[in-house]
């Protein structure tokens, strides 16, 4: 219950935060150009507050947190007196209604620069790009790379952290045959090109095909999280056991425990923890979940942090003011680019819509990325807001980017398409939206099933 709680709250949040912020770029875009909003609502539906502000406008937060809108004065949609004819939005020149309407993206890519800039100069935790055991007869070890390696570039573009080299790896990756990566710094660079040819493009499948992993430290068996009503929580385990025995054998490693228990499914077995400098045995009933070749044992607890065994690779990234704005700035470019790159990938079928996410999936993601701190809150909310902007200027009419593609057609044809044009690319539009969605909730429901 606490972690729906914190989900649900996370998302609303999150969305009203980005929603509000679209929409004030419609907004104020909107009022400095003359055009007369009627009503600014955070939410759809029936209203649960409002207020009129001095300048007529009924700022209003509705029922349903999915959403919002802008109304604008408009003789599309009903009378409007002589005398406010000229505040109208649709008796404004082509280039106002342009900017009017591309100032919701827009002000969702300003808000991901700041956030983005904000985690910069906060600081956050990050992994050197060193590299672990590189995997027998992967692309990565015919091409020579070697464990305890340090890339530098991927394609040409520097990355200091392995979050960083994650999202070079994908940008890169796709639509090419061949991934160049530069190890080593100086004199000793070193050039490697890796074949990449064979692989999937998702990105779970590409990952593990790669061979390139994160450094591999052997983790002590010391429990962290206890999940409630878990076996490990019913077995009268703690946060902070270290784990020695597995019934009569020994236990060196997390890694080696979680081998232990992914092998004993539904089997009751003997856990010898050490806990308070006194030795206890515990009968835990583990549970049996399915696997992908068959069912797995799991204990339901996880591990307990050990920052120091990563103190060779770990480092902190922060930057000034200027530089953080800067980095920002390039990080919103580069997802949006990605976000883009990847859509396209779906289209032609390269990747598939399974990497879709609707707002189940987002309202996970809050909860755990709060749970996580507020830097990873931050980044979390910087990535959604990118995705919002892109999404919203794709030439889809009921987007931003269908009235888009129609005034930039106005602009150029000198009039606008006939309403008949209009209303079919309207129809054409929802639909697409709805298929859309459609397919981001059936992903939602699959894998919280899964």
């Amino acid at each position: 219950m606490a972690e729906f709680t914190q989900s649900a709250l996370g998302f609303v949040v999150a969305i009203g935060l980005l929603v509000t912020f679209h929409e004030w770029g419609h907004y104020y875009v909107a009022r400095r150009l003359g055009v007369r909003v009627l009503v600014f609502s955070v939410g759809f539906g029936k209203p649960l507050w409002s207020r009129v502000a001095a300048d007529g406008t009924r700022w209003q937060l509705a029922a349903i947190p999915l959403g919002g809108y802008v109304k604008m004065l408009d003789e599309r949609e009903g009378p409007v007196p002589p005398e406010q004819q000229g505040e109208a939005f649709n008796r404004q020149p082509v280039g106002r209604r342009i900017a009017i309407v591309a100032a919701g993206p827009l002000a969702n890519f300003l808000l991901a620069i700041v956030l983005y800039a904000a985690v910069y100069m906060i600081g956050q935790p990050a992994l050197r790009p060193v590299l672990g055991p590189v995997a027998a007869e992967s692309p990565a070890a015919q091409a020579g790379l070697r464990e305890g390696q340090q890339v530098q570039a991927v394609a040409g573009e520097r990355v200091r952290s392995w979050d960083e080299l994650r999202l070079a790896l994908i940008d890169a990756s796709l639509g090419a045959q061949r991934l160049p990566l530069t190890v080593g710094d100086g004199l000793d660079a070193q050039r490697y090109v890796l074949d990449i040819s064979r692989l999937s493009r998702e990105p779970v499948e590409f990952y593990a095909g790669l061979g390139l992993v994160p450094p591999q430290v052997q983790l002590a068996p010391r429990l962290g999280q206890i999940v409630a009503d878990a076996p490990a929580a019913r077995a009268g385990l703690q946060s902070g056991d270290t784990v020695r025995r597995f019934d009569d054998r020994p236990v060196a490693s997390w890694q080696a425990l979680v081998e232990e228990i992914r092998g004993a499914p539904g089997s009751t077995v003997i856990l010898t923890v050490e806990r308070a400098g006194q030795s206890l045995s515990l009968p835990v009933a583990l549970d049996s979940v399915p696997g992908e070749g068959g069912p797995v044992g799991r204990l339901g607890a996880g591990v307990a942090a050990q920052p120091e065994l990563w103190q060779d690779f770990a480092f902190e990234y922060r930057l000034g003011p200027v530089e953080s704005l800067v980095a920002g700035a390039q990080q919103t470019l580069q997802m949006s680019w990605l976000t883009l790159k990847m859509l396209g990938r779906m289209v032609v079928g390269e990747v598939s819509v399974s990497n879709l996410s609707g707002p189940l999936s987002i309202a996970q993601f809050a909860g755990v990325s709060a749970a996580a701190g507020l830097v990873t809150f931050l980044g979390f909310l910087a990535l959604i807001s990118v995705s919002l902007g892109v999404l919203n200027l794709l030439p889809v009419p009921v987007l931003d980017g269908g009235h888009l593609l129609y005034y930039g057609i106005e602009a150029l044809r000198g009039s606008p398409l006939p309403d008949k044009v209009q209303h079919l690319g309207q129809s054409v539009g929802l639909a697409l939206l709805l298929g859309l969605m459609s397919v981001a909730l059936f992903n939602d429901l699959n894998r919280l099933l899964g």
